[in-house]
Formats: C-alpha cells, structure tokens, sequence
C-alpha cells in the first residue's frame, strides 16, 4: 500500500462523500417524505439545487486531482483506445436501460403499499410535466458526468494508486458509491453497489469513463421517464382502493 497517494486534501474529500454526502441526502429525502406533495416549481427548485451541487463537488474534486498530478488520462477522460469504451458504453447503456425498464413494468403490477420507501421517494421526484421534465433530463445529464467523474474517476484513481489492485479500486469506489445513496434505505444501497461494480470493472477494463457515463444516463433517464407511469399506476391503485372502502 502506497499512502503517500493519499494526500490530505484527497482524505478529506474522501470522508467528506463518506460521511457529509450520504447525512444530506437522508435529511433531504427526510424532508422530501414529510410533505404530501411537491408541486413542478418545486421539483425544478430541487432539480437546480442538486445540479449546482453536483458542478461545484466536481470542480473541487477536479482541481485537487489536477493540483496533485492527476491527469486525465488516469482519471479515464483521455483513453488509450476511445472506439473500445464508447462501443462498451452503448453496449452497457441499452443493456442497463432494458434492465430498468423491464425493472419499472413489474413495479407497477406491485400493491403500492408493498413497493418501499424508494419508490415513495421516486415517485415524488420523478417529473410530471413538460417543465419539470425538461430540467430533470439536464439534472440526469449533470449527475451522469459529475457522479462518473468522482466515483469512477477520482476515487477510483486514488484508489488504484495508494493500493496498486484494480480489485480495491473497483470494490471501494463502488462502496463509496452506494454509500452516498443512504437515502435511497438498504434496497436502494444494495443496488447502487451492484451497479458501481459494474461501470467501475467497465472503467478499469476499458480505461474509460465512457461506459460508465453512458451507462448512467441510460438507467436514470429511463426512471424519470418510464418511473413517472409507474407512479401514475400506483396513484390510480390507491385512488381505487379508497373509493373501494
């Protein structure tokens, strides 16, 4: 193990995602639970909120990154072999996006009282109308790349370096990963862990950020899209169920 890749600045960024990222997002889908609805405006407001978020992390993290010797080859941007990563990312991305939508349609034959806290949570941030709709597809774009360039990028640099194993490398940006979806309850972790091994064994053997970014947009596109119907469905489900009673 190498630690001197580790510097100070990296350690804290690594223990602010650790620690202050995941704190956030319960506190905000805490917040988000508590209220009967969210109304477009107010979804817009969340969506704008999250991608200034999201651009200052990334321009912070990058910076140190470039300050510390980082270059973009190492952190995925610049591949040795281009045609390899963007043929594995759409390869990926229609895999994936398949995946969750088949994902989606079963979810909406589910009761709604069985579906969990995640889909409570999806079903009031996913867009509902032509508006919000509009910046929920900038957000997935920001999230898409920021994310990619923190987890699958920084992380799993600093990673490989300070261990020298692809395996660490995969396996700890993956944890950080579902980490900062707390939010989301044990589910949702256990997911977004499954999904970090996969577009960071993608990374490492593609040496691109492509599949991973690729891949991203795909899966969250998809949910904001086909997750509105399901919520429709499960709305129309309680609706029947109350006029039932």
């Amino acid at each position: 193990m190498d630690w001197s890749a580790l510097h100070w600045d990296f350690a804290l960024i690594f223990l602010a995602l650790a620690t202050l990222v995941p704190w956030r997002g319960v506190v905000r889908a805490r917040t988000l639970l508590s209220q009967p609805q969210l109304s477009a405006g107010q979804r817009i407001a969340l969506y704008a909120s999250t991608i200034a978020f999201q651009w200052l992390a990334t321009a912070i993290v990058m910076w140190r990154a470039v300050a510390r010797g980082l270059g973009p080859a190492q952190l995925g941007l610049l591949p040795a072999k281009p045609s390899l990563g963007i043929l594995l990312g759409i390869v990926m991305a229609a895999g994936l996006g398949l995946l969750q939508l088949l994902s989606l349609r079963h979810l909406s034959a589910v009761p709604i009282e069985k579906r969990g806290e995640l889909y409570r949570i999806a079903a009031k941030l996913m867009p509902q109308e032509l508006t919000d709709g509009l910046v929920f597809v900038a957000l997935v774009g920001t999230v898409s790349l920021c994310e990619e360039m923190i987890f699958r990028g920084f992380e799993f640099a600093v990673l490989w370096q300070v261990s020298g194993s692809a395996a660490v490398a995969i396996n700890g940006s993956s944890a950080l990963f579902a980490i900062g979806h707390l939010y989301q309850g044990r589910r949702g972790v256990a997911n977004t862990f499954v999904l970090g091994l996969l577009l960071a064994g993608a990374r490492s053997w593609s040496d691109s950020l492509v599949p991973a970014i690729l891949s991203h947009l795909a899966v969250d596109l998809t949910a904001g899209l086909v997750g509105r119907q399901a919520a429709k469905a499960g709305s129309g489900d309680a609706r029947a169920t109350g006029s039932a009673e």
